[in-house]
């Protein structure tokens, strides 16, 4: 492992399948994957060098080594080295548990069982085990295990159909296709054992990157070359649809996989808390270090003014021992004695809270998804605090806010609505009591999991409603959908977008069946009646037509054109006598897109023969061009495209999680920002941010910056802001596309009435010239300007390079949601990670700080569990310090009266106990229990989280207030008592103003003090609170009085020599009486400041709180805010996660089965290798990307 020589970047790959020989001589990766941090070896020196990365331990180290020194230490070297081992080991525990977890992950997926291609037969093999060159197995609905070459498939033609969710976030189907020379081995072993890499099946390819979509490389067989593409590639996190079984061979395994290549190393992440500690323990040192300074030279003062006259006494010989020596050792003692400024028992502390607080979010019943049996878990116990702080929230959106499941909700046909009834309470109650959902069980091909409750459109179908059977029949026919039989007779629909799988669904419940399709026909079951049209012509979707049209000829003879699209684009082709209904059916489009559906305007043409044929002659030519052959297609289909008739629209709901829109707006309310990161298309996204209320009606304006060149992004940023300024108030030329509502004008709160009403939409090409560093502050201003920003069509890296932009430039505490592999990358560089157990697998979990079920409990994790914890650690770290500073500066006033002699104060047992056993459980117990207000009174009131975004908690100004109140609590300490006991008897008439006596009221004062300190501090009374102060308060009394007991003294005498003194000192009235003067002095302040701070100047949480202490009898019921449609303006809900190129795949008939083989004609032979409509394919998949720049709608 060690001795393995330094691998050397690789500038490209060779690989030979089915030899492992003799691709391990260039040391490619295997397909191992490793999310976790350490391993056996390594754990130890990296963990020890991650915890001594705290300022802290390693001062503690220094120490300790300091203590080891007789000549300077005055305490004993155990008072150091055991806190410091515990907190070590504690954090060191913790540290390896977590990473436990993600190494079992890792095997869970490591272990994934493969068929690989081995010595001429398949065998099972465990992922890891999976070797670059190997030829391995896949079927249906199974996970890609690594990179592939996709060498033959179940298909026609070698395509399969891959879902590439966890890469980009699209749901809909990809094609692929395998060479055709590859694809003629189809599933024979002996074949492909024989592509063994002897001169043959060798690939030279790219080296490994993070393109997805991009791949170079050649294959040589059979002594001939074969470009490959990213077409010829199934990458790992794919999931084989739709396809029985193909064969690939590995190209790229393990973090060399595009996937891998994406996600980003794991970070070790801080909080702000931690950072700001570090500077406070460094200041804490210097502030050490200067008293340190001032009573060494008061050492050295006092030893040449007073000590020169104690030598003869102290039996010292002349010159034996200089002032300046003394005050250099002095220096150092101090430094020991002075160290509980900063106990250790603060990390110790503040890990077991953090540990709490964890438990607190695996305990929450709140969060815990029934369905899935799922509770949230804290994957790491450092970053809770964190939650509290959060200001940017960056969410994917397929799988994370969206189910992934898409439903037929309504329609509108000829003027008319059909669907649910609005979302109104009483109209629900009533509807309720009359309907029920569409009975669908009496048609046999009907899909269960329909649910339509409007039995108005059955019984106009029923009724012979010709508008409606067209309508329906336009949905059976106008798509790309592919029909098979399973094996119990069921039609089983392969369908590339589940938006057209809902719509061919729902025509096929209501009676309108697609049944099969060849290259030239369509077979419909209509009302049981089998009709089968002739395919005449597929006008194919494109990201710029926004529309797809089928052009059939039905039995009767009749040529009618069929389109759905766009309502944007759709209307602008309608005949004019459609006038009165596109004005009903644009109301019923603005409904739709209101509640959040995705539309589509739905349309017809009749056609008559001889300009059928014309067109056709037309289509052939421009098919047959060498220049503008794709202009002249489109614009033939523009013109065949025109004086349709309107025939309605569709309403498909991209079904939200549950409770997303509450969440989005609460956590608005919170004054957080929610950025959308999507791999998904434009309309796609815009739409659901329309649904999920990211994305608002109210906004002023929503620009959209969609430029090809860094010069175009830069003059669109440029721009928009000055509009967004006011400075510009009727531009509207580039492609910058905005409508403004009213005119923004520039004063002091400009910034912040910005950010309120403004939107950003940027896609991921304009996204990668705006990242380049003369750009992107530019991006950052603006974005940071917007309430929300939207960027769609984004790569993994991308998404993490947006995240540490802000990270970055803003200093803002960031948080990014996601549930695929795609968004691993992005969870990984955001200071809180957060992964969904959702539909894309676990890639997203195992990269995750925390791991949720669904996207609402983002909610009560920030709202209540985030902002308890940081409102818990703010308070445990203000009333530490104080208590330590009051602690430790009554030996610094000491000083000036024992000689600067580093002689301590209390008796040395009781400075070792008093941070581990006196006042350690009461400060955890409110640390991990303490809260001002009710987990209900969190949720209902999200303006309660912006302290800690403003971080007003705890900061360097509270951290000033906490000292200056521990100086003050110190001095009061030392000098009430001191002055007491200047001149003073016992009530025996004894003098008690010894050494002893005094520092048994001094420790006695100070834990009754800091104790009824806790005790005004703590906001929420629990068992536990009281049992751990007064119970600390009875141990510290228990304690004093055995180490001053004779039968201790006994056993040993030269460890506790002070017998009785205690009971002498605590049985007097007076020194209960300094006790008592020392609390008064020292509380009644800070009860005065508090007092009038609550009445003149309550805050929120003051509020609160007094409303529950009102109310405490009567629970107080949370009221849900009302959704509202959004009404307010025109807008289209189009959104259609289509991929051109389909309507060619299916015209071509390559992915036709053949009903029985037949010999190959050179004819046929010349057609399957004419690749020229994968060609096309791949090509326009790209343009879907460029396409965005033609899009001039954003508010639409």
């Amino acid at each position: 492992m060690f001795c393995r020589k330094k691998k050397l970047p690789e500038v490209e790959r060779v690989v030979k399948a089915n030899d492992r020989d003799y691709n391990e001589k260039f040391q490619y990766a295997d397909n191992r994957i490793h999310t976790s941090k350490y391993n056996i070896l390594t754990f130890l020196p990296i963990n020890l060098f991650e915890q001594f990365q705290r300022v802290a331990n390693a001062y503690f180290l220094f120490l300790l080594i300091l203590q080891l020194i007789p000549e300077i230490s005055s305490l004993t070297w155990f008072t150091t080295i055991v806190p410091l081992f515990l907190v070590i080991s504690m954090t060191a525990v913790k540290d390896a548990t977590d990473d436990y977890f993600r190494h079992r992950s890792d095997n869970q997926v490591n272990n994934r069982q493969s068929e690989v291609l081995i010595n001429t037969r398949l065998q099972n093999e465990k992922w890891m085990n999976v070797k670059v060159g190997d030829i391995i197995k896949l079927e249906n609905n199974q996970f890609v295990a690594a990179d592939l070459l996709l060498l033959s498939s179940s298909e026609p033609h070698g395509l399969c159909y891959v879902e590439t969710a966890e890469l980009d976030g699209e749901t809909n189907l990809k094609v692929r296709q395998a060479l055709p020379v590859t694809s003629e081995l189809g599933a024979d072993i002996s074949s492909l054992a024989k592509f063994d890499g002897q001169k043959v099946g060798t690939v030279v390819c790219e080296a490994p990157n993070n393109k997805l979509d991009k791949f170079s490389g050649v294959l040589s067989w059979k002594d001939s070359k074969h470009t490959l593409s990213n077409q010829k590639i199934i990458l790992r996190g794919c999931v084989l649809r739709n396809t029985s079984w193909c064969f690939g061979m590995v190209l790229f395994a393990g973090p060399d996989t595009k996937l891998m290549q994406n996600s980003g190393k794991t970070k070790f992440k801080r909080t702000s808390i931690d950072r700001l500690m570090n500077t406070l323990v460094l200041w804490i040192f210097g502030f050490l270090v200067c008293l340190g300074i001032i009573l060494a030279i008061g050492n050295s003062i006092w030893e040449s003014k007073v000590g020169n006259q104690l030598r003869t006494f102290l039996f010292w010989r002349e010159g034996e021992k200089s002032s300046l020596f003394s005050g250099f050792l002095t220096f150092w003692s101090y430094v020991i004695i002075l160290n509980t400024l900063v106990p250790i028992s603060l990390y110790v502390s503040v890990e077991v809270i953090r540990l709490g607080h964890s438990y607190f979010i695996n305990w929450d019943r709140k969060m815990y998804y029934t369905a899935k049996a799922m509770p949230a878990e804290a994957r790491t116990t450092t970053l809770n605090e964190e939650l509290g702080q959060i200001e940017y929230i960056f969410s994917d959106k397929t799988g994370t806010l969206t189910q992934n499941i898409m439903t037929f909700k309504k329609c509108s046909i000829n003027g008319r609505v059909y669907g649910e009834v609005p979302n109104d309470l009483d109209q629900k109650k009533e509807v309720a009591k009359k309907k029920e959902d569409v009975d669908f069980s009496a048609k046999s091909q009907s899909e269960k999991n329909l649910h339509f409750f409007d039995h108005s459109l059955m019984e106009s179908i029923e009724l012979g409603d010709s508008k409606v059977h067209e309508f329906l029949r336009l949905l059976a026919l106008c798509h790309t959908v592919m029909a098979e039989e399973d094996s119990a007779g069921q039609l089983v629909y392969q369908v590339q977008s589940p938006d057209e799988g809902a719509l061919v669904t729902a025509a096929r419940n209501f009676g309108f069946i697609f049944k099969s399709r060849t290259a030239e026909t369509i077979t419909v079951e209509e009302l049981g009646i089998p009709v089968t049209y002739q395919l005449l012509a597929f006008l194919d979707f494109n990201n710029i037509r926004k529309r797809m049209s089928v052009i059939v000829r039905n039995p009767e003879g009749q040529i009618k054109l069929y389109s759905k699209g766009a309502d944007t684009i759709l209307f602008e082709k309608l005949h004019p006598s459609n006038k009165e209904l596109l004005s009903l059916t644009s109301d019923h489009l603005n409904e739709f897109a209101g509640e959040g559906l995705r539309t589509l305007a739905i349309a017809y043409r009749e056609l008559d023969d001889k300009y059928f044929t014309m067109w056709q002659e037309m289509l052939e030519n421009a098919n047959a061009a060498t220049t503008e052959r794709d202009e002249q297609i489109s614009r033939l289909y523009e013109e065949i495209e025109s004086d349709l008739m309107l025939l309605g629209a569709t309403g498909v709901e991209d079904k939200l999680q549950e409770g997303v829109i509450e969440t989005v707006t609460s956590l608005s309310l919170a004054n957080i920002k929610i950025w959308i990161l999507t791999g998904d298309k434009q309309e796609t996204a815009v739409n659901i941010g329309y649904a999920c209320n990211v994305l608002t009606d109210a906004m002023d304006a929503v620009f959209v910056i969609s430029g090809n060149t860094a010069g175009e992004v830069r003059e669109e940023l440029r721009k928009a802001k000055e509009n967004l300024f006011g400075q510009n108030t009727s531009f509207s030329s580039g492609h910058v596309v905005y409508e403004s509502k009213q005119q923004l004008t520039l004063d002091s709160n400009a910034e912040e009435a910005v950010m309120g009403e403004c939107a950003l939409v940027i896609n991921g090409h304009s996204l990668a010239h705006a990242l380049e560093s003369d750009v992107e502050s530019d991006l950052l201003e603006l974005a940071c300007m917007c309430k929300t920003v939207v960027c769609c069509r984004v790569t993994p890296l991308q998404k993490a390079q947006v995240v540490e932009l802000v990270k970055k430039h803003r200093n803002a505490v960031t948080l990014a949601i996601g549930d695929g592999a795609n968004d691993v990358s992005m969870i990984k560089s955001a200071h809180i990670g957060i992964g969904i157990s959702g539909q894309e697998g676990l890639q997203a979990v195992l990269a995750s700080d925390y791991a949720l079920a669904q996207f609402r409990y983002l909610q009560r994790l920030l709202l209540v569990h985030g902002r308890w914890s940081y409102y818990r650690m703010c308070k445990f770290l203000c009333y530490f310090f104080y208590k330590n500073f009051a602690f430790t500066l009554v030996h610094f006033w000491f000083a000036f009266y024992c000689g600067f002699s580093a002689q301590t104060v209390y008796d040395q047992w009781f400075i070792t106990l008093f941070n581990i056993v006196y006042t350690s459980l009461p400060v955890l117990a409110m640390g991990i229990f303490d809260q001002d207000v009710s987990d209900q009174n969190s949720m209902d009131c999200p303006q309660l989280y912006e302290p800690g975004q403003l971080n007003l908690l705890f900061n360097k100004r509270r951290f000033f207030i906490c000292v200056a109140h521990g100086i003050y609590t110190s001095l009061a300490l030392f000098f009430i008592p001191y002055g007491s006991f200047s001149n003073v008897t016992g009530e025996d008439g004894q003098h008690i103003a010894d050494y002893q006596s005094f520092a048994v009221t001094m420790a006695t004062s100070l834990v009754i003090v800091v104790s009824v300190q806790i005790a005004l501090d703590t906001s929420y009374w629990t068992m536990v609170n009281h049992v751990f102060i007064w119970g600390s308060v009875a141990t510290y009394f228990s304690i004093l009085l055995a180490m001053h007991s004779k039968g201790v003294f006994g056993i040993f005498p030269h460890q506790f020599p002070f017998v009785g003194n205690a009971w002498h000192s605590l049985s007097q009235k007076f020194v209960w009486l300094v006790v008592f003067l020392i609390t008064v002095a020292s509380v009644m302040p800070v009860v005065a400041l508090r007092f009038l701070k609550m009445h003149l100047y309550p805050s929120l949480s003051d509020q609160i709180r007094r409303q529950q202490k009102a109310q405490r009898k009567e629970r107080p019921i949370g009221s849900r805010r009302p959704h509202t449609r959004r009404s307010s303006s025109r807008r289209s809900g189009y959104a259609f996660a289509h991929q051109e190129g389909y309507g060619e795949l299916i015209t071509s008939g390559k992915n036709m089965r053949a009903k029985s083989p037949a010999p190959a004609s050179g004819l046929e032979k010349m057609l399957y290798n004419n690749t020229n409509w994968i060609e096309n394919l791949c090509k326009k998949t790209t343009d879907m990307v460029s396409g965005f720049s033609h899009d001039k709608t954003v508010k639409l």
